[in-house]
């Protein structure tokens, strides 16, 4: 495209008056026609390679083939929905806004592009936009499949805007649609902990463990819990299991990141400092280094 854009740059000079190179211009190949129809086809083409590359993890190769689809299909919505969820995973949090917005405009009635723009404010930690946009994609009626992480990320929102009653409330209904979905459990479990509510705390994380017996947060939750409880080797075990299942739980900025609050993650900053909890990190972290990673 940008080489077709060139040889039309040059005919336009060749034919203004002030280049005069008609031996040159004679060998100018003859450029395709390009109609509407073709122009959709071509756009839907990369739309589809982007979300291809986006499953395979290639978020670069996704968003130029994504940006080049808007630039085809400019009034397709799900070109642009595309692009600006592929910002957001790329925390290019101002484009996603920005390309979500005009996926809005075109389509103002598709859920899923409100519940996107809701976790692209989020992120740009405007929790009451956030919020407005996440309601908005709820009232449209998104798929049951969609909806308990859709009340999740509302809740979530709440949460940051200091709305912990709203915010349970939100994150009981997320649980009450899909009871495998043991996320809202943990954010009340963490919401529960900072208010003092020990016992119901540690009953969410474990019937969150219930669920995924693997789930690294309400595992490290958990051990923080009972190690203040004097339950010194439970707790040990289970710190083990959960930072050697993911050793980003021992960084304590990413534990902040998820909303843990600054009681439990005062307790956290101690727990992490025993030798065995040390030892686990870093084993953890040599493990994931050896490991091969993921092409982006």
């Amino acid at each position: 495209m940008y080489k077709r854009i060139a040889l039309l740059g040059t005919i336009l000079l060749l034919n203004s008056g002030i280049v005069r190179q008609p031996a040159i211009a004679q060998f100018l190949p003859r450029l395709p026609d390009f109609d509407s129809n073709s122009l959709e086809k071509e756009g839907r083409d990369l739309l589809g390679e982007s979300l291809q590359l986006a499953q395979l993890q290639q978020v670069d190769l996704a968003i130029t083939r994504a940006k080049l689809a808007t630039q085809l299909i400019p009034q397709n919505a799900d070109a642009w929905a595309v692009l600006g969820g592929l910002y957001l995973v790329d925390n290019q949090t101002d484009k996603s806004i920005i390309s979500l917005q005009k996926a809005q405009g075109l389509n103002p009635k598709e859920p899923a592009v409100w519940l996107r723009l809701g976790n692209a404010y989020f992120q740009k930690k405007d929790y009451a936009k956030s919020v407005d946009a996440l309601q908005s994609g709820i009232k449209l009626n998104p798929s049951a499949k969609a909806m308990p992480a859709a009340l999740f990320d509302l809740g979530n929102a709440y949460f940051m805007m200091g709305k912990t009653e709203e915010a349970i409330a939100t994150y009981t209904k997320s649980n009450s649609l899909d009871k495998k979905y043991w996320f809202p459990l943990n954010n009340i479990a963490l919401i529960r902990y900072e208010a003092g509510d020990v016992e119901e705390s540690i009953r969410l994380w474990n019937t969150s463990l219930g669920v995924d017996a693997k789930a690294s947060e309400p595992k490290l939750a958990l051990a923080v819990a009972l190690y203040q409880q004097g339950n010194t080797e439970k707790a040990l075990t289970l710190g083990e299991a959960a930072l050697a299942n993911d050793s980003r739980y021992g960084d304590l900025g990413f534990l902040k990141d998820n909303l843990w609050g600054n009681k439990l993650l005062a307790e956290t900053t101690k727990f992490l400092e025993l030798p065995r909890i040390k030892t686990a990190i870093a084993a953890a972290k040599a493990t994931e280094a050896q490991a091969p990673s993921s092409s982006r």
